[in-house]
């Protein structure tokens, strides 16, 4: 078998419950940050395209927003989002707790019945629990589906991982590569940047205003010198909320914009003069023109 005709390559997507560990994950398994990280439920709002390239593979993962009970337009479309992307894929990668499972663990693993894609169950967190508990948790796990592969890893501390790399790409057909090497995400720039921003809100800010929050990069300028101007907005639902943001004598929105200017920085390897505003459009999440606006929904 020639070289070429053994090369993988193919579709894995990450699901699961929100706030275990998805976006952590794909940026561990990719070796760079792609997706955004907090510790608040539902971060991730976009179908995420990150690329692992190796010699012998190339795997594309999606990571999807968490599954949960939808409360607005936007949380709807996020769930819609991440069932689609069960039957886009080669290989699904559940993520799950290292933990008995919960009923939003049942409620997706009922999901799968109506599909014929392999599932790996990713047992994430492992390094919360000890190491007796692991066996009688994957004892349990496989008594509610037939998984095709159970891998307990941690996220975090990167244990098992390269095992869980090789295992997906064994479930991948020969085939070319996808996207050129080096290429980490399909995203642009501009999209990338927004998310930037909203994670330092979501880090800097208190539960009332998280949730509420989208992010618009309006303008992406390159100015003499090295520099890259970027003008962008945060929008909020509501006056109490856009107060937060900005914070006693604009303290919050410095800090928001210090903290992601110097990350674009370091990931774009330019100087960044980031001009940051907060502005306010009333439930936007329920808002389908809002919605389509700020590029959550298709045309």
């Amino acid at each position: 078998m020639s070289a070429e005709s053994s090369f993988r390559s193919g579709f894995a997507a990450l699901v699961g419950r929100p706030n275990v560990g998805k976006s952590t994950l794909m940026n561990r398994l990719v070796g760079r940050k792609v997706a955004i990280v907090s510790d608040k439920p539902q971060t991730t709002r976009h179908k995420i395209h990150s690329v692992l390239t190796r010699e012998d593979a190339q795997v594309v993962f999606l990571d999807t927003p968490g599954i949960h009970k939808p409360r607005h337009r936007l949380g709807r479309h996020m769930v819609e989002l991440a069932l689609g992307a069960l039957k886009e894929v080669d290989v699904i990668l559940f993520l799950c707790e290292a933990r008995d499972p919960g009923a939003g663990d049942k409620y997706i693993i009922d999901l799968f019945g109506d599909i014929d894609t392999p599932v790996i169950l990713v047992l994430n967190k492992i390094d919360l629990i000890p190491r007796k508990e692991i066996l009688p948790l994957i004892d349990t796990y496989r008594e509610l589906y037939r998984f095709s592969e159970i891998v307990p890893v941690s996220a975090l501390t990167g244990e098992n991982l390269d095992r869980l790399s090789d295992l997906v790409i064994n479930y991948l057909p020969p085939g070319p590569k996808y996207y050129p090497n080096g290429m980490i995400t399909d995203k642009p720039e501009k999209f990338i940047m927004s998310e930037i921003i909203r994670e330092k809100v979501l880090q800097l800010t208190s539960q009332e205003v998280p949730h509420s929050v989208t992010v618009e990069v309006e303008e992406v300028r390159e100015r003499t010198g090295g520099l890259v101007a970027v003008r962008a907005v945060i929008y909020t639902e509501r006056d109490s909320q856009k107060g937060i943001l900005i914070g006693k004598n604009g303290g919050m929105l410095k800090e928001i914009g210090k903290r992601s200017r110097e990350e674009m920085e370091a990931l774009f390897g330019n100087r960044v003069f980031l001009e940051l505003w907060v502005k306010v459009k009333a439930d936007w999440r329920n808002n389908e023109r809002h919605l389509r606006n700020l590029g959550y929904l298709q045309e």
